[in-house]
């Protein structure tokens, strides 16, 4: 698999910063939204713009964006912000092509990362304080997986330590992050993550949004 990387606007972390970066998953298509979800506005802000504004937030060493659906406007959305841009033209294959092709540019350019959290961008209920909570109970447990805890199931937001980067990288491009918290239920400290269980996949999705938020 091959992907465009662009120059990134984000400085080199300083000695001090989190060796915990994020990759933030914004490449698909919204086939059952029928628009782009990640224009959406949420609190007064493209979808896309809000999620990335709670990855920065969080502290983490870098922020890597994962485009590839629509990808002009929604690079539009982020261009002056400090994070790497990821062009994944493999998008249609699966969420798991867009998780490799970020960690592949994360390893190269951030070699020296312990952790990284995947988020997707249609949850609109993630804020910096979770992320945070996350890194945290890494800190703290440094258990290889700390996953969001909703519905009575873990999911993403997920951070997923260094041990775990092989089995990121052998994920079949069909099958997501869940699937290895699924594989090593053991290995898994979760965070309480309310609103984790709304994410914007449809149009009834985003009017249930709005009548709550």
């Amino acid at each position: 698999m091959t992907q465009d990387d662009e120059t990134d606007l984000s400085a080199e972390g300083d000695e001090n910063k989190s060796k915990i970066s994020i990759i933030l998953l914004a490449a698909g298509s919204s086939s059952r939204m029928g628009q782009s979800k990640q224009l959406l506005d949420v609190q007064g802000n493209p979808l896309l713009l809000h999620s990335t504004k709670a990855a920065l937030d969080s502290g983490a060493k870098s922020v890597n964006i994962i485009l590839g659906a629509n990808e002009q406007p929604h690079r539009e959305v982020i261009k002056q912000l400090p994070v790497d841009i990821i062009t994944n033209h493999f998008w249609k294959s699966g969420m798991g092509s867009s998780i490799k092709a970020g960690l592949n540019h994360l390893v190269r350019k951030h070699s020296d990362t312990e952790a990284v959290i995947i988020m997707v961008c249609d949850q609109p209920a993630v804020t910096s304080i979770h992320l945070q909570n996350l890194i945290r109970k890494f800190e703290e447990t440094r258990s290889p997986i700390v996953a969001s805890y909703y519905s009575a199931t873990a999911g993403v937001p997920a951070l997923f330590s260094r041990a775990f980067f092989s089995n990121i990288l052998m994920l079949k491009d069909d099958q997501g992050a869940k699937k290895i918290i699924e594989q090593f239920p053991e290995q898994v400290q979760k965070v309480e993550f309310p609103g984790g269980s709304m994410d914007l996949d449809t149009g009834e999705d985003y009017q249930q949004y709005l009548k709550v938020k």
